[in-house]
């Protein structure tokens, strides 16, 4: 007996153990419910469940009905972007900068930092009207001034988080706590992808540290785990481990995985857990990813002007990199890209004339490479199916912060998720429109607030579902990305 046929007998007789022991557990169990006049609960099922191949999780299905977007670019500023000092003109807030902030408009309220009453804070930077919209924005995006009228802006998002990990898990997955599936595992779950040789769901990161989510951001909680975002790099190998090591070629490595998966298979077959399906997935993707991830993941293939378009550089860590990644994944049919960008939470430092010390820099890296990927998806014809969606978790106070209850002598704003502002692209949403409009100071919405679970409802419907019906069966509930409230598409946001 060769190496292989014994590692696959004793597997066998593995699975034949642990089938006797979960079934005669399972026996004993029945016994006793029958004598007390109970039954076994019914396996977990729902009408509304996406029917998936077993052996191709990853296969294209169709939604509910036909989709304005077929894939998304998501674009997160983790650490909250100021709306002040970007997209929400507030003069009245400009003129009274410095003056003490009305106790009636904080009465009440809780805060990350803000104790007592603070002073209000103007913008940081001088704003004006660009396009033919005639959209107010500040001085610190000029490369995104050229594609102003393509955005759909909603200035009145809420959410009921003011700390950094709950706000994005609840941004992601739709709940502030975790263990719940994150919006690119639904958006997987239901549709696959569009290529069978990577991931349906990938996730970048730039800023030098991780989000505070963490991996829970892209995690599928209780979905198959075969639906989770798969973080790439982008220098080495895009994935940890996917070169074959040293003494290992293409040939045994095929034959080590078909060896595996013939086990899985039987495992499969004889218990029907799906994660079973999802290491025969993960194991077959390893193997066909080994030359699409490396060459899709390789910028060195782009002309000179377009790495000059996105202030890109091959072998670097960085959001240009990672903007022009993400074009290169959706037109490789990858469903989902994750950018994350660290590094936006702007609490007062020593510097007095930037704020949080590092809010120029912050907008100098995001700029050009935004713009440079609207345009260049337009360009290639892949906007009108791509969404792209840019957000932080939360915004920012129209307050100074003022740590303690003293004055500060930095520029720094608190945690604020009375309103925030972001923006999507592309993918069936309104272009040149602006949704929702705060007060005089920025404080809160005076017209059209939308919940997190609002917006989660109005993706959906872009990708084509009723979110009440993409459905999973969990925690004898149907699980759902919206929640159990009722959430409501924002129809003014869609063309």
């Amino acid at each position: 007996m060769n190496l292989w046929q014994h590692q696959l007998s004793e597997s066998r007789s593995l699975a034949t153990r642990r089938h006797f022991l979960k079934q005669g557990v399972a026996g004993l169990g029945a016994c006793w419910l029958a004598a007390e006049g109970l039954s076994l609960p019914a396996a977990a099922s729902s009408a509304g469940a996406i029917q998936v191949d077993p052996t191709n999780p990853w296969a294209p299905r169709a939604p509910h009905f036909s989709p304005r977007a077929k894939r998304v670019i998501f674009l997160h500023m983790a650490g909250a972007p100021s709306q002040f000092e970007l997209f929400d003109y507030k003069p009245e807030l400009a003129r009274l900068d410095g003056q003490p902030c009305p106790a009636s408009l904080i009465a009440g309220e809780r805060f990350a930092f803000i104790r007592g009453v603070p002073k209000l804070l103007g913008p940081n930077y001088p704003f004006h009207q660009v396009g033919e919209t005639g959209r107010w924005i500040s001085d610190r995006l000029p490369h995104l001034e050229r594609v102003i009228d393509r955005l759909c802006f909603v200035h009145t998002m809420q959410t009921d988080q003011f700390n950094h990990a709950p706000a994005q898990l609840l941004v992601h997955t739709g709940s502030p706590r975790g263990g719940g599936a994150s919006f690119g595992s639904w958006t997987t779950y239901g549709l696959g992808s569009e290529n069978q040789n990577l991931p349906g769901f990938i996730v970048l990161l730039s800023g030098g540290k991780n989000p505070s989510v963490g991996q829970a951001g892209w995690g599928s909680g209780f979905l198959p785990s075969v639906y989770q975002g798969v973080q790439c790099r982008s220098e080495g190998d895009p994935v940890l481990f996917l070169s074959n090591p040293d003494g290992i070629d293409a040939t045994l490595r095929r034959r080590v995985v078909e060896a595996i998966n013939r086990v899985n298979q039987e495992t499969h077959a004889e218990m029907g857990d799906p994660e079973t399906v999802t290491r025969i997935a993960q194991y077959e993707m390893a193997c066909r990813m080994q030359l699409e991830a490396t060459t899709a993941m390789n910028l060195s293939e782009e002309t000179a002007q377009t790495l000059a378009l996105y202030n890109a550089e091959p072998g670097a860590e960085s959001f240009a990199n990672n903007c022009l990644l993400a074009r290169r994944l959706v037109e490789r049919g990858v469903r989902f890209v994750q950018l994350f960008d660290w590094g936006w939470d702007m609490h007062g430092t020593s510097d007095t004339t930037d704020l949080g010390g590092g809010f120029a820099k912050k907008t100098r890296e995001i700029d050009q490479p935004i713009a440079a990927l609207l345009e260049d998806l337009e360009r290639r014809g892949l906007l009108d199916e791509t969404l792209v969606v840019w957000a932080g978790e939360f915004g920012r106070t129209p307050m100074a912060e003022n740590r303690g209850g003293k004055a500060n002598p930095f520029l720094g704003r608190d945690h604020h998720a009375k309103a925030f502002t972001l923006w999507m692209a592309g993918g069936g949403v309104k272009a040149g429109y602006s949704h929702g409009e705060t007060d005089p100071v920025g404080y809160g919405p005076i017209t059209a607030p939308v919940q997190v679970r609002d917006l989660h409802a109005t993706l959906l419907r872009l990708l084509g579902f009723d979110n009440e019906r993409l459905v999973f069966p969990a925690r004898g509930l149907d699980q759902r990305l919206t929640g159990v409230e009722k959430a409501h598409v924002v129809e003014e946001l869609l063309a």
